[in-house]
């Protein structure tokens, strides 16, 4: 059939003398006709490749969604622990990323316009600060699932000890509320001996109004008074400068800090004063940031986390109280250059006055 139709079409383009014969003819008129209008067109509609594979896509989402709704119904029904710790591990992953990100955005935009970590707003400041130190968290255990067969000592070591290996993404509403006042209980231990530090530095003060402002500030704390804002803003100079300013601490001063900063302290002295300055800045740097947003811009979560950052166990402290601690906090840290000291002691003084009222 093939050969009949090349032979009818070489003829009607050589305009053969076949063409006299009525039937070639007749035949090269239907072989043309067919080959003009071609088969005949079904009357279904065939979609396209891109299409099929849209819907295929679709197809098996819509699968996956409806199965993994039935697995979660079988474990909330069979297994209702398992449940609950599933579930806080699949949010905590999906809270991660988007995190990640969220943090790969803004370290984007800071190479794009060249800006800077403390040009950034307080916001996107706070999110890199606490990623980098989630992501600091979690290096133990992408270190220790490198070796085969790993895994299930770390899915133990993460059950076993969750406080210490995962991040407040993974805790449960129950475990944020303790491990924060585990940590604080260690941050707490750590008051007294700043005020014994102040009051060995009261002899070192050459300036005889300095030494009897600092003497009144002890005094206060020992008695559990609440000081005023300008009685730790007139101390300016010695926490600035000597003897209580970073380059002046001693070793000694340094660990304390940095146990009330929740820091390690088993460094040698010059790690910790890198770290402390470094972890001063930074809280220095979101505090010129916040100042500048306003309190009242905050939600009720960012401000308690705020002030727990600042050395307030804000957990267990109502909204109002935390704002009014916080206004205190800037309003010193914004004047001042160097904050380590006058931070600390300020996060002391208050801790003291909401023990007194609670």
């Amino acid at each position: 059939m093939a050969l009949s139709r090349v032979y009818l079409l070489r003829a009607a383009l050589w305009g053969s003398a076949i063409t006299s014969d009525p039937f070639v003819s007749r035949r090269l008129q239907l072989g043309c006709s067919g080959l003009v209008l071609g088969a005949p067109r079904s009357s279904k509609l065939h979609l396209s490749p891109k299409a099929d594979v849209k819907s295929m896509i679709s197809y098996v989402v819509t699968k996956t969604k409806v199965i993994n709704e039935k697995y979660h119904r079988f474990l909330d029904r069979n297994f209702p622990r398992f449940y609950v710790l599933y579930t806080i591990f699949t949010k905590g992953l999906r809270m991660l990323w988007a995190d990640a990100k969220k943090a790969r955005r803004i370290k984007a935009n800071m190479l794009k316009h060249n800006i800077k970590f403390h040009q950034l707003s307080y916001r996107e400041m706070e999110h890199l600060r606490q990623f980098r130190r989630d992501v600091i968290k979690c290096l133990f255990l992408g270190i220790v699932s490198i070796p085969p067969f790993a895994n299930y000592l770390v899915f133990l070591l993460m059950y076993l000890f969750p406080r210490q290996l995962l991040i407040r993404h993974f805790w449960t509403p129950k475990q944020q509320t303790d491990f924060l006042d585990i940590y604080h209980a260690v941050r707490k231990q750590s008051h007294p001996e700043i005020l014994t530090c102040l009051e060995r530095t009261i002899p070192v003060i050459s300036d005889a109004g300095l030494r009897w402002h600092l003497t009144e500030l002890c005094s206060k704390a020992q008695r559990g008074t609440q000081p005023a804002v300008n009685d730790i803003l007139v101390l300016r100079e010695c926490f600035s400068n000597h003897p209580l300013g970073m380059n002046h601490l001693q070793a000694l001063q340094l660990k304390v800090l940095s146990r009330a900063m929740l820091l390690t302290p088993h460094l040698p002295p010059f790690l910790l004063r890198s770290r402390l300055k470094n972890h001063t800045t930074v809280i220095h740097q979101l505090d010129k940031a916040l100042a500048k947003l306003g309190i009242g811009e905050l939600t009720s979560q960012e401000v308690k986390s705020a002030c727990y950052l600042r050395g307030l166990n804000s957990t267990h402290i109502a909204e109002d109280r935390c704002r009014t601690w916080l206004g205190e906090w800037l309003q010193i840290s914004c004047s001042l250059k160097a904050i380590p000291g006058a931070a600390t002691w300020k996060g002391h003084a208050i801790h003291l006055r909401e023990e007194t009222r609670s």
